[in-house]
Formats: C-alpha cells, sequence, structure tokens
C-alpha cells in the first residue's frame, strides 16, 4: 500500500505506575532522519525507539517525542560520606577554637556542606521500562501508520488519475499524427502547383517529401515508450513496498518522452497536447514527492 510521508500518531498509557505519553510525527524528506525528545534520566530508550521505528518507516523526517512521570516513584537512597563528615566537624572545631565562635556544628548544619549526604536514585528496571514504552510505541505507530496509508491512498488516486488523463492524450497524439502529414502534403502540393503554374506535379517528389516530413516527426516510439512507464506506474502504485525514490525516476523518464514527442510536433493542435501532458506530468511529480 502506498503510504505519504506526513503522518501523526499519538498515545497515552499507565502501565505499571508510569504514565507514558509517545508522540510521532513526520514530513517529507529525501533520506530517513531522525530526531527524539526522551526524558533525560530514560536516555537509554533513545537507541532503542531509533532502531525501533526504522522497522515501520524508511523515509521521511521523524520526530518522537517521550514523557514518562513515574506515579509510583521507585524512591531515593542516601548515602553518607563519614569521611568527609569527620573532616568538616574538625575544621569547625579548629575554627571555633582558634576565633572564639560559638559551637554551632549540629547535625542540620553538617549536611548542609557539598557531599556529606548524597541522594541516589534507586534504579529501575530499564527492560521493563522499554518494553512499556514500546508498548505505548506500538499504540502511537499505529495511529501515525494509519494516517500516512490514508492520505497513501489519497496520492494514489489522484497520480492515477493523471495518468489516465496523459494516456488519453497519447491516444489524441497517435491520431494526430497521420493527419498532420496529410495537411501537410495538401500544402506541399499547394505551393508546388502555384510554383509550377499549371504544369503536372512530380508524384514521386511529392511521395518522397512525405515519406521524409512522415520520419521527421513520428513519434511511435516515444509514444509506445511512454505508455510502457505509465503501465510500470500503474504497478508500482499497487504494490506494498516503498516506491517514492523508484517513481521519481520513473516520472523522470516519462518526462523525457513527452519532452522529445514536444520537439517533433510542428503542429499547434499537437503542442497543445503536449503541453497538456506535461502539466501533469509536473503534478504527478509534485505528489510523488509525498510518496515513501
Amino acid at each position: 500500500m502506498v503510504k505519504s510521508m506526513t503522518g501523526y500518531g499519538r498515545f497515552q498509557q499507565t502501565i505499571d505506575g508510569m504514565d507514558i505519553s509517545v508522540e510521532v510525527k513526520s514530513v517529507n524528506h529525501r533520506y530517513f532522519e531522525y530526531s527524539s525528545r526522551v526524558p533525560r534520566a530514560y536516555g537509554f530508550l533513545d537507541e532503542q525507539l531509533k532502531s525501533y521505528i526504522q522497522k515501520f518507516i524508511s523515509r521521511g523526517k521523524v520526530d518522537v517525542y517521550v514523557w514518562i512521570e513515574t506515579l509510583d516513584a521507585p524512591g531515593s537512597q542516601v548515602t553518607i560520606n563519614y569521611t568527609l563528615a569527620e573532616s568538616y566537624i574538625k575544621a569547625l572545631g579548629e575554627l571555633t577554637k582558634k576565633y572564639g565562635l560559638k559551637d554551632d556544628a549540629s547535625v542540620v548544619n553538617l549536611a548542609r556542606f557539598p557531599d556529606v549526604l548524597t541522594a541516589h536514585r534507586i534504579a529501575e528496571d530499564e527492560d521493563k521500562i522499554w518494553q512499556a514504552v514500546c508498548q505505548v510505541t506500538d499504540a502511537a505507530l499505529d495511529r501515525f501508520v494509519r494516517m500516512r496509508e490514508h492520505e497513501g491512498a489519497a496520492l494514489r488516486n489522484d497520480i492515477l488519475t493523471r495518468a489516465n488523463t496523459i494516456l488519453k492524450a497519447v491516444k489524441m497524439v497517435e491520431e494526430r499524427s497521420p493527419v498532420t502529414v496529410k495537411e501537410h502534403m495538401i500544402k506541399v502540393e499547394t505551393r508546388m502547383r502555384e510554383l509550377l503554374d499549371g504544369a503536372a506535379v512530380d508524384e514521386q517528389r511529392l511521395l518522397t517529401e512525405a515519406a521524409i516530413y512522415a520520419d521527421k516527426i513520428a513519434v511511435a516510439e516515444e509514444t509506445v515508450r511512454l505508455r510502457s512507464h505509465i503501465e510500470q506506474l500503474e504497478l508500482m502504485l499497487s504494490g506494498n513496498e516503498p516506491v517514492g525514490r523508484k517513481l521519481d525516476f520513473l516520472v523522470q523518464e516519462i518526462n523525457r518522452e513527452a519532452n522529445t514527442i514536444g520537439s517533433k510536433s510542428q503542429d499547434v493542435a499537437l503542442a497543445r497536447i503536449v503541453v497538456d501532458i506535461k502539466a501533469e506530468i509536473e503534478k504527478i511529480r509534485e505528489q510523488i514527492q509525498n510518496i515513501e
């Protein structure tokens, strides 16, 4: 199924005492580009998230935001640096004795000195946290992917409609080309009769002129290739693999054939048809820029 590179999905759930929210959004980009915002305490999740999300997204600029609030806090543990505390007490005693100061080395005051007491967060189970975040991420990705698929379907339908318009125009080119040869020959014959002033027209010369002109404006090869490219485009759009880059290349080939037909067109009606074809090709190219 064709997917757009534009998508958004968000999900929030409370799991094992953690309130977790994950937001995934993406926009067009030539390659896969990832950026994330994860709480500092859970930085270990970043690389795991990137690897996991790449399984679902092959192209686009992807931003992932994770919020985690611990409802049942695991608590903290306080450690005492006895050696440092004794050094502070000794230093305070010397200052008190030397300068006759009041001895107020209470426990509360001592605890205010740097590094005497240190609080450590009790280690959490990283694997358990990852499993919880992964579960919420899956739900956010489900919404994200569904949006991409919905927009991708709209892009596919629009491109196929325009491709069909091009095929109709190609048929008009094929029907018009032989007519232009006949019209050209009528002009040539009329001009020759005017120049010969009533004398017999050399039929062989007229046939030769017709053959040269027909070969000069022949576009059969180009229209056959153009039809083939359109068929390939339709086939790509019916698959499930990411085809954005392939489609981009294919549209370049379609445009090349249209340019060749245009350069051979010496007829106003044909030139207008080619202009219409190129306008549709450009619109298809714009839509393809949104496809993964």
